[in-house]
């Protein structure tokens, strides 16, 4: 018996075919952030990356066209899935300013120790002042960075309306903040150590609370 489907609906069998698409797909990123995470960009090798998939380095190109594409959308996904909860925490009314800072702390720092060779990357990858305007996957670090930046930038003014936050420029401060959050995760063994199994990390009260000096009135 045939498998029929209404026009623009895909059949059963390439439905199942697209879901494994996916999975495949995803299995090749998370290898690839495993060994550039481990090696960076230049050292990392797709014949490394396709037997940690377990995958021929042929079947990397069916789905990438180039090692620098799947660089690049190693960085794609991982922003896909961290801005919408960075707009969320930032547009949340039902938070005050200084709440709304802490949450980002807790979420950033969270996020990165989760995916820690991600945090490596981007740790080693992301500074604004080394990214090249012709590169694809600097121009989507910059952009989501830029992004970011904004919303912070948005977040301080409210707070400081409100006469939460210390005076200054707010892009001045939302720069100032993530730098205070890149030092952290530099130094957290959750993410930039060589134990996978590590616990405890550097004490994020530590972190809050140098926050709060640096940004909170009173």
């Amino acid at each position: 018996m045939s498998e029929t489907a209404p026009t623009g609906v895909p059949s059963r069998r390439e439905a199942r075919r697209l879901v494994q698409q996916d999975v495949s797909r995803a299995q090749l990123l998370d290898a690839a952030e495993e060994v550039f995470g481990r090696k960076g960009f230049h050292e990392a090798t797709l014949k490394e990356v396709a037997e940690l998939a377990e995958f021929s380095v042929g079947s990397v190109y069916s789905f990438f066209d180039s090692k620098d594409e799947l660089f690049q959308q190693i960085f794609v996904r991982r922003g896909d899935q961290f801005m919408p909860r960075l707009r969320e925490i930032v547009d949340d009314t039902s938070l005050d300013a200084v709440e709304q800072l802490h949450a980002l702390i807790d979420f950033e720092i969270g996020f990165f120790r989760e995916h820690r060779q991600f945090g490596r990357l981007y740790l080693r990858y992301s500074s604004v002042s080394m990214l090249a305007a012709d590169r694809e996957v600097d121009m989507v670090i910059a952009s989501r960075y830029e992004e970011a930046m904004q919303l912070q930038a948005s977040l301080f003014r409210r707070g400081q309306i409100k006469n939460r936050f210390r005076r200054g420029d707010a892009d001045v401060l939302s720069r100032l903040f993530s730098g205070l959050m890149a030092s952290y995760q530099a130094m957290d063994p959750l993410v930039v150590g060589d134990d996978p199994d590590a616990e405890g990390g550097l004490a994020l009260n530590v972190l809050h609370d140098i926050v709060d000096s640096a940004f909170v009135i009173g």
